[in-house]
C-alpha cells in the first residue's frame, strides 16, 4: 500500500505494535469486508489520533469513541434520523449503498466515511466527509489512507481540516495512541 508506506514515513507509528485485530470476526460483526489499506493502517497505528485532528476508528477499541463497531451503530442511528428530514448525499441514492465510518475529526462532530456501493470491492470504496453539525458532504474519489495522507500533507481538495492547512501546519507529524491521549487502557 503506497499511501500507508508514505504515511509511515511522514508520521511515525507507535513504537509498540497495536493489539492484533481478528479481521474475520470484525468483518462478520460489521456485515462487510473492509479495505486492505484500512487494515494496514490499523495494524501499523491502532486506535489514536493523527496531528491531534483525525481519529482512526478501530474494531474492538477499548474506547467507545474509537471503536469502529460502536461508531458504526451510532452513526447508522444518527444518520437514519437525519435523513428523515434532510437529503442523502447523491452517492447514497443508489439502492444498497451505505456509509461506514472509519475516522472522525477532533472536536467537530465530523466523520470520514467510506461510500460502500453494492457489488463494489472494498478496496474501491471512496471517502465521504460529513461536517457533522451541518448538511454538507464532500466526496473524495480516493481510499482512506490516500485521503488521510493528503489531509496531513495539505494537498487534500477539501473545505475542512483548516487547522492542518492554515497557520498551524505541524513541522513534524505526530500520531498519539488512544491510550496516550484518552488515558490508561481498559483492555
Amino acid at each position: 500500500m503506497i499511501a500507508v508506506d508514505a504515511l509511515v514515513r511522514l508520521c511515525k507509528p507507535p513504537a509498540e505494535p497495536p493489539p492484533a485485530v481478528d479481521w474475520a470476526q470484525a468483518e462478520r460483526a460489521l456485515g462487510a469486508a473492509l479495505p486492505a489499506d484500512y487494515k494496514q493502517l490499523v495494524e501499523v497505528y491502532g486506535d489514536g489520533v493523527f496531528d491531534d485532528t483525525v481519529w482512526l476508528l478501530v474494531p474492538g477499541s477499548a474506547y467507545g469513541d474509537c471503536d469502529l463497531h460502536a461508531q458504526t451503530a451510532e452513526r447508522d442511528e444518527v444518520l437514519a434520523d437525519l435523513w428523515e428530514f434532510e437529503a442523502k448525499p447523491a452517492g447514497l441514492l443508489e439502492a444498497g449503498a451505505r456509509v461506514l465510518p472509519w475516522a472522525c475529526e477532533e472536536g467537530t462532530g465530523a466523520f470520514l466515511y467510506w461510500l460502500a456501493r453494492p457489488g463494489q470491492h472494498p478496496d474501491e470504496w471512496t471517502v465521504l466527509y460529513n461536517e457533522g453539525r451541518g448538511p454538507l458532504w464532500e466526496q473524495h474519489d480516493v481510499g482512506c489512507s490516500a485521503f488521510l495522507l493528503a489531509v496531513l500533507t495539505g494537498t487534500a481538495d477539501t473545505e475542512y481540516f483548516a487547522c492542518l492547512s492554515d497557520g498551524l501546519k505541524p513541522t513534524e507529524h505526530r500520531f498519539a495512541t488512544a491510550d496516550q491521549t484518552i488515558g490508561a487502557s481498559r483492555r
